[in-house]
């Protein structure tokens, strides 16, 4: 129950985020959409490895959780865009 839980956040979670940063908003719109990609990511990295058969999703989100911290510093924490 909880596994499925924390599966169907991370991907309602993600696409959330994905409409938001599609939706060209603004910067910190963009920042907090990377946010809750994070949130996806951690969901989905539990999610993977709490799963039989669920750890290529699990490995995948360890990258991608890199990948959105950076989306994280570029729009919330550093001042201004290259």
């Amino acid at each position: 129950m909880l596994t499925e839980a924390v599966q169907w956040y991370g991907a309602i979670a993600g696409a959330i985020a994905a409409l938001i940063v599609s939706l060209d908003i603004g910067r910190r719109w963009t920042g907090w959409a990377f946010v809750i990609f994070v949130t996806s990511s951690i969901a989905l990295i539990a999610w993977g490895f709490l799963k039989p058969d669920a750890e290529g999703i699990g490995t995948q989100n360890i990258a991608l959780l890199g990948i959105n911290g950076i989306g994280v510093y570029r729009y919330l924490i550093r001042k201004k865009g290259p």
